[in-house]
């Protein structure tokens, strides 16, 4: 079997590693990844603000969005523009909608959904509480 591909840090990715990863892949399916969440997730429509979790890159850049869901791991929201998947941000919540403290989370993903509003997904660096009076609509939770 000649390599398919040969790296240096990983070696070489022969036809049957290349097999063992495509099955991993199809397993990936949305039903597999919400069985696998840890949290219950809630439905809950809130405005937020995003702003960059570094004190050094603060003033540049804040933007307000709407949450899709929460989870006491993290949050789907949407915003007129891309986030940085990788980066931190700094959360705040309309309290009177939803009464949680500054959040801190990290991007996990961002996607198009047209060319005004990105999908991104967040996790928390630490758990948050979910409050009492908001409907739980699955037994399953953020990344």
């Amino acid at each position: 079997m000649s390599p398919i591909f040969d790296d240096k840090l990983v070696g070489s990715l022969n036809d049957d590693n290349a097999f063992d990863l495509l099955r991993e892949l199809e397993r990936n399916t949305p039903e597999e990844l919400r069985r696998q969440r840890a949290h219950f997730r809630i439905t809950i429509k809130c405005k937020v603000v995003l702003l960059p979790g570094s004190v050094s890159e603060r003033a540049p850049f804040k933007q307000q969005g709407v949450t899709g869901d929460l989870s006491e791991g993290g949050c789907k929201a949407l915003f007129p523009l891309p986030v940085r998947v990788g980066d931190v941000y700094r959360l705040e919540f309309e309290r009177k909608t939803l009464d949680l403290p500054l959040t801190f989370a990290r991007c996990v993903r961002c996607h198009l959904l047209r060319e005004d509003a990105y999908e991104a997904g967040f996790q928390f660096f630490t758990p948050v509480s979910l409050p009492e009076n908001v409907h739980v609509s699955q037994e399953s939770a953020l990344l």
